[in-house]
């Protein structure tokens, strides 16, 4: 476990079965594109491929990657973009669904019909595949506030053994009104939440046809709010634009292009759009988020911060005492099978532990090495910087493990950051050093944070940054 917060709670993780695909328009670039849900493997999470681009760049469903919040969620990296994720990322969260690769043949998803439901169809046609790894959760254990005073803005996450919503819209208008939404848990989502379209006032829809902001927009992918007196010409005018006969003001305030499918629809799409911006923190949520007059930008930001909480509690030091005597996973001739580093240098005796995001190492520190002879022989202490190399050793074997191989292969490190030493270590103390990514590899780069204990003291810890490179040579 990486974090006193993050659980495993022995539900496995999932991917569909087979690829689906959906076409459509987008709502803002009004491009034709064709979106493919692909199988992903395990701790894969949610990412997007342009194929269309060349390189076919891939950009990581990752708060910390979008980009902009004023029509929609748009991420870019890796120099591309793709817009308006949300609804995508909601159907993903709705369906419990942790790998997948989406490929799109265009800057930005289809709207379809202004909701969910059609991702949700086609994901769900598509049939699902259990995998061997645990899903993680991040529990909420404490509230979690954001507010935007200007805008009225507030949000709160709250602990609970579930995924839970609560969600109100109030616009000042006499025809929205104030509307709430919620759902129990998660497993709701897809009939009540799924089906929810998008809305706008119709202000704001003028507005965007004058700017030519909505080059794909339809009445039939959103609701249309009729917050002032419109004449019959105007009525005339947006008929002639969407290729209608007749538009008209229904008597719940709304244009006649469609029906409510639920009385409080604007509200359950807020909440919609939540969940899908939410699934930017990268790890699936336990705990109760309540929210008034929420938005993407407000979402956005709240991401962000449960984001922080996770990254800080996974950085925190591991308190679990292990057994030095327990039965290794390498002992040390297995190590040089893997390091390059030999005797006097090799700090690392026995790995204990080795997963894919975590290892444990142990170095006995004993008064017969040659460096005690010069370094304070009359008060023995083990060097800090040997502390700090044997935990990079340590985690050197953890990102090795990645590889075919690795004795094929070396790992750089590139920077030591915030690195602390709280109490002494001398002659006679076994270290145990456990290294976690704090971060998935990518272009063979790793983040590690470190921390040495002896017994149940931390006596060192520190942040690696590692580069795997490789080499048909061994020292």
């Amino acid at each position: 476990m990486s974090a006193v917060n993050v659980n495993y709670m022995n539900v496995k993780q999932r991917t569909i079965k087979l690829p689906v695909s959906v076409s459509g328009t987008g709502l803002h670039t009004g491009e034709k594109v064709t979106m493919t849900f692909n199988p992903a493997p395990e701790n894969h999470g949610y990412k997007f491929r342009r194929v269309d681009v060349e390189g076919q760049p891939v950009i990581d469903a990752d708060v910390d990657n979008v980009t902009d919040t004023s029509r929609g969620t748009t991420i870019s990296q890796n120099g591309a973009s793709v817009s308006t994720v949300e609804h995508v990322l909601a159907a993903l969260v709705g369906l419990e669904i942790d790998n997948v690769l989406i490929d799109l043949d265009g800057p930005e998803t289809p709207i379809m019909d202004g909701s969910a439901i059609e991702f949700v169809n086609a994901l769900t046609g598509g049939g699902f595949v259990e995998q061997d790894a645990d899903r993680e959760y991040y529990h909420i254990t404490h509230n979690i506030h954001y507010t935007e005073a200007e805008r009225k803005v507030e949000m709160v996450a709250m602990p609970l053994d579930d995924y839970r919503f609560t969600c109100m819209v109030d616009y000042n208008s006499d025809v929205l009104g104030s509307q709430h939404a919620s759902i129990s848990t998660i497993n709701e989502f897809t009939k009540e939440i799924a089906s929810c379209r998008t809305f706008c006032f119709l202000h704001e829809l003028e507005m965007l046809l004058k700017h030519n902001l909505i080059k794909g927009g339809d009445l039939n992918n959103a609701i249309v709010v009729v917050d002032k007196q419109v004449d019959e010409e105007e009525l005339a005018h947006l008929a002639k634009l969407f290729n209608r006969k007749d538009i008209k003001v229904a008597p719940q305030g709304i244009l006649n292009n469609i029906e409510l499918r639920h009385q409080n629809e604007p509200a359950r799409h807020k909440l919609l759009d939540m969940i899908g911006d939410l699934a930017l923190v990268g790890v699936p949520l336990k705990g109760h988020i309540m929210a008034a007059r929420p938005g993407h930008a407000a979402n956005i930001a709240f991401g962000k911060k449960i984001k922080a909480l996770i990254k800080k509690e996974r950085s925190k030091k591991h308190l679990k005492v292990y057994d030095p005597n327990m039965k290794p996973h390498y002992d040390t001739v297995q190590i040089m099978d893997i390091l390059p580093h030999r005797q006097p240098f090799l700090m690392v005796d026995k790995i204990l532990e080795l997963t894919k995001t975590h290892v444990v190492g142990l170095k006995n520190v004993t008064m017969n090495e040659d460096l005690f002879m010069g370094h304070f022989p009359g008060a023995p202490l083990f060097p800090g910087v040997l502390q700090i190399e044997a935990m990079a050793q340590t985690g050197g074997i953890l990102v090795l493990n990645t590889v075919p191989d690795p004795e094929n292969y070396i790992t750089l490190f590139l920077k030591i950051e915030n690195a602390r030493f709280k109490d002494k270590v001398t002659p006679g103390d076994t270290i145990i050093f456990r290294c976690d990514l704090v971060a998935p590899i990518r272009r063979g780069i790793a983040q590690m944070k470190g921390v040495g204990m002896v017994g149940e003291r931390v006596v060192v810890e520190a942040e690696l940054m590692a580069q795997i490179v490789k080499t048909k040579n061994k020292d």
